[in-house]
Parts: C-alpha cells; sequence; structure tokens
C-alpha cells in the first residue's frame, strides 16, 4: 500500500513535524498514533517518517531512510483572478497535475469585486495548494503569490505562452519547448482583451491556442496544465 505523504512545517536534523491545523487533521480526522510510518517532505528531498510524539496541534516524526523522487518540469501558471469556487477548483487541479508556481493577475475583464476581496483569498489558496500536493504526493507545494495586475508578469522569465481563443495557428502543444522552464497565462471569463494580448505579444509572448471549443476559465487552464506536463514528462 502506497504510504501518505505529508509536507513538513518544520525540520531539523533527524526530525521534522506537522504543527497547528496541519497536525489536526492527522491527529482527529485520520487518527494518528505513535508508530505509524508516513512519506515526509522536508524540502530538502523525501525520507521515511515514523510518528514519535502527539501532542495538541503537534505531530512529530523521525526520520529515516531518504526515498528516491522523479524530477518534475518548473511549470509556472498566471492564473486570471475569476469566481472564487472555479478558480479554488483550478488551483487544485492545476497542482495535482504539476504547477510549481501560480500567479492569480488582476486582468480587465477581473470582475472589480472579485479583485478587490481576492488578497483575502490568498492564505486560502495556498493552504488548497498544499493539501492538493499531499494528496498527489508530491514533494513540495507550489507557491500561490498574493494577486499582482498584469502588468507585473510580462517580463517574467522562461518560456513564456499566452493562451488566447483569438489564434487561428499556433496550438499549445505546438508552442512548448522541448526543455526549459514554461510560463501559462491563462485568461479571465470572456478571455484577454486585444490591448492585454497585445501587450503580451510586445513583450515577447507566444500566443496559443487550445483548440476551437470555447472553454470555461477553470477548463482551460487545467487542460493547459495538462498539456503542458504531458510534453515535459
Amino acid at each position: 500500500m502506497t504510504r501518505r505523504r505529508w509536507i513538513a512545517d518544520q525540520f531539523a536534523g533527524d526530525q521534522a513535524a506537522l504543527i497547528g491545523s496541519h497536525a489536526d487533521h492527522l491527529i482527529r480526522v485520520l487518527r494518528a498514533q505513535v508508530g505509524q510510518e508516513f512519506d515526509i517532505s522536508t524540502g530538502e528531498g523525501v525520507r521515511r517518517g515514523r510518528i514519535v510524539n502527539i501532542a495538541d496541534g503537534r505531530v512529530v516524526f523521525a526520520l529515516g531512510e531518504k526515498l528516491e523522487v522523479t524530477p518534475s518540469a518548473n511549470l509556472t501558471l498566471v492564473l486570471s483572478i475569476f469566481k472564487f469556487d472555479r478558480m479554488e477548483w483550478a488551483i487544485e487541479k492545476c497542482t495535482e497535475l504539476g504547477a510549481t508556481k501560480i500567479i492569480p493577475v488582476i486582468a480587465q475583464r477581473t470582475e472589480k469585486h472579485l479583485a478587490s476581496a481576492a488578497v483575502k483569498r490568498a492564505e486560502r489558496w495556498q493552504r488548497i495548494a498544499r493539501q492538493a500536493s499531499e494528496q498527489s504526493r508530491r514533494t513540495a507545494a507550489p507557491e500561490v503569490t498574493e494577486p499582482v495586475k498584469l502588468r507585473a508578469v510580462f517580463e517574467f522569465p522562461g518560456n513564456r505562452i499566452v493562451l488566447a481563443e483569438t489564434e487561428q495557428q499556433m496550438m499549445l502543444k505546438d508552442a512548448l519547448p522541448s526543455d526549459g522552464d514554461i510560463v501559462l497565462a491563462s485568461g479571465p471569463e470572456g478571455g484577454w482583451t486585444e490591448d492585454e494580448l497585445k501587450s503580451f505579444r510586445k513583450a515577447g509572448w507566444v500566443a496559443a491556442s487550445l483548440g476551437n471549443t470555447i472553454l470555461r476559465a477553470e477548463t482551460a487552464a487545467i487542460a493547459a496544465m495538462a498539456i503542458a506536463i504531458s510534453a515535459n514528462v
């Protein structure tokens, strides 16, 4: 049976710990017991971990052998802010697929009330990404940044691709490089404006299409991430 993996909140030497609500989930929901073994990601790798102490809000592991892990592609997702329930679903699924960084951005078509409320959602998005990372046995959760305005990502380094419904020639699968860091920009409900697409192109981004079907914002982000990760496996 595959052992569950946890991402340690604290790590020093041959010990690691989960703390706070993270530990409470293991204690109260999964009924942790001293002696149980899990895989523990420490930030320096993944090691076998055995529970040696359980207290309110804290589970301590003794760390053993290092485990082999498969390196993953470096995939950054620039995700326009849209309806929060759908956006949370996109963050969860893109994390499971392998996003290494998620940058929520305020686009011209982002609804004003969502833009103003987004800052207060950042911590929740980070928690969702962490939970999805452990569920999918990743070695680390993606960085989910504070929301930024779109112009802040135009000069982001890497092989930069913006998803564009109006693109007729270039498909995403053909725009993806064979190696190197990849940055995907996925638009809001209603898509990017023409002015935004001009700004992307001026900054050197490649526009690419997911096909003739018009997808919901969350579906487009997830589909793009799946295509990108499959091309870099």
